[in-house]
């Protein structure tokens, strides 16, 4: 084991979180450090590059890419965005990794960066106010503050299949990709129809022999809309539009320049709601999602009219009736909306194609894997040459009880949380001092565009960090009473709406077997949000204890 090297402030992980993190910690002039498990910044775009630029349409391509679109998918900082211009409305994990090379050109960001560091374990030592953290090859940092930048979606995750050691044929997950694999010619399988598994469906189903795609629900996906964007045009956004784009995301439940309709369904005649549909339709993204009626996802009666909206509009793509009632079922798989709808340009097309196959694995499992392929448990063997899983993350709370976090009890984390999790603010935990997180438990998350989430908690935590050391307080911790207080908000806001009527869903942790069903993510919006995190602030902090440096 190596001496300690001490610092202020470390931060586990080097996405937009922990490079935001990084360089304003900087700027109070604290001595910080980042410990990132990659080889490179750009943290979940380190590891989602699925698959391979073989594919275009109108020169577009399907592969990794986000669904927020670019102005709002950066940092707000105008030394950067005044001179960065991403091509595509909504970039590829290429672009945003040039955009990570783009920040490190500008502030020298690697130099504060530990790479191929997986943490291992973080423990507080209450005599000395300190955490201990130590990597997996042994060495050892120590700093008065931890600042975990894992991100939602770090962990991936594969379900236990019986044969899969058998299977003699390429495996790969989604989020370990590598650099280069040719699909020509052969016989792919992917289990999984979530926003991964759609990506890679579109891009792959043109180059291989035969695709076989194994879906438990259906994706009530939305058109992407993707565009080019020309140099001129984004010039004029960023003299006219771009500081107010910036102002307006912390203004809106999801972060981005528009927002959820206050009307209820019932408010509005049924010209209305279609016209309304409509507009949201043809702008594509996420629009009809997080921009349309608030009450969708309180009242059962106006979702299943969003439903029956989106029904209409895909079955219309797709010619066979027996497609049809798989895809896009008569009868809803969930709430619509419920679940983070993904973003998509020829997806249900894909299945008309001769060399598509989608089975349907609540009626026929998936038994076992075997050395040629997969069989289901009608007896059918698909014979594969790449099994593909698309079977997402233990989102949410993975990375951060992946570490062996130990407090001021000595219980880690994960021991806390098994049966569910509490936290305060959706920022900090009970027993565990000058902790904090972004992006995780209890905070927008997923609901939310991610840089505008991670810009508004990061700068409290900084706020946090720069009053204590101003006011000589050592350490903060959330008080027990508030952070059930607040986790019981959190739940009564998730039990309130539809979101509980979804199985298998990350929102819930349900998509993980034996993971507490909850909700998982502050439901009530960003400005809901940064108004209870402000509030706490003002009054000094209320519902932390502070204590004062000796």
């Amino acid at each position: 084991m190596s001496e300690p090297h001490d610092y202020d402030v470390l931060i586990v992980g080097a996405g937009f979180a922990g490079v935001h993190q990084l360089l304003n910690i900087r700027k109070l002039g604290l001595t910080v450090k980042v410990l990132e498990i990659g080889e490179d910044l750009a943290g979940t775009w380190l590891w989602n590059r699925y698959p391979g630029a073989e594919f275009f349409i109108h020169r577009l391509q399907f592969g990794a890419r986000v669904d927020s679109p670019s102005p709002f998918y950066q940092f707000s900082d105008p030394e950067l965005w005044q001179d960065w211009t991403y091509t595509e409305k909504y970039p590829d994990w290429r672009e945003i990794q040039a955009y990570f090379r783009y920040v490190n050109d500008k502030f020298d960001v690697k130099r504060d960066v530990v790479f191929h560091s997986r943490v291992a374990s973080a423990h507080w030592n209450d005599l000395v106010d300190r955490w201990t953290v130590t990597t997996e090859d042994g060495r050892v940092f120590r700093a008065q503050f931890l600042s975990l930048c894992t991100g939602i979606g770090s962990k991936h995750h594969i379900p236990i299949f019986k044969g899969i050691d058998t299977f003699q044929g390429d495996v790969y997950h989604s989020a370990r990709w590598p650099e280069k694999y040719d699909f020509k010619d052969k016989r792919a399988g992917i289990i999984g129809t979530g926003a991964t598994a759609i990506q890679i469906i579109q891009e792959i189903a043109p180059h291989v022999a035969h695709l076989t795609v194994f879906q438990r629900t259906p994706n009530l996906a939305l058109p992407i809309r993707q565009q080019s964007i020309s140099a001129e045009a984004e010039e004029k956004l960023k003299k006219d539009l771009y500081p107010v784009f910036f102002r307006r995301r912390g203004q809106t439940f999801s972060g981005f320049d528009y927002d959820i309709d206050p009307k209820s369904v019932p408010d509005t005649t049924p010209e209305e709601r279609l016209l309304a549909f409509e507009e949201k339709w043809e702008k594509g993204g996420l629009h009809f999602w997080v921009g349309s009626y608030a009450d969708l996802f309180m009242n059962q009666e106006a979702n299943d009219e969003a439903y029956a909206f989106w029904r209409e509009k895909v079955r219309e793509r797709i010619p066979d009736p027996e497609l049809q009632e798989k895809l896009a079922p008569m009868q809803a798989p969930h709430p619509w909306g419920v679940r983070r709808p993904s973003l998509e340009q020829r997806y249900f097309e894909v299945y008309s194609q001769p060399n598509v196959t989608l089975v349907d694995v609540n009626k026929a499992a998936i038994e076992e894997i075997v050395p040629n392929g997969l069989r289901t448990s009608d007896g059918t063997v698909h014979e594969l040459d790449i099994l593909v899983f698309a079977t997402g993350f233990d989102m949410i709370t993975g990375g951060i009880t992946s570490i062996d976090i130990r407090g001021q009890d000595g219980l880690s984390i994960k021991e806390k949380w098994a049966n569910g999790v509490k936290s305060y603010l959706g920022l900090a935990s009970a027993t565990y001092p000058n902790m904090f997180w972004i992006y995780g438990p209890q905070s927008p998350a997923g609901l939310s565009n991610g840089p505008s989430s991670i810009e508004m908690t990061s700068e409290w935590i900084i706020n946090c960090i720069n009053y204590l050391k101003q006011n000589k307080f050592s350490s903060i911790v959330p008080i027990e009473e508030a952070q059930l207080a607040y986790s019981e908000h959190v739940d009564q806001l998730g039990a309130a709406a539809l979101w509980f009527k979804a199985k298998n869903s990350w929102y819930m942790g349900s998509n993980i077997e034996g993971k507490k069903v909850q909700m998982l993510q502050f439901p009530g919006g960003l400005p809901a949000y940064a108004k209870l995190c402000n509030d706490s602030a003002t009054d000094s902090y209320d519902g932390f204890h502070l204590k004062c440096s000796i």
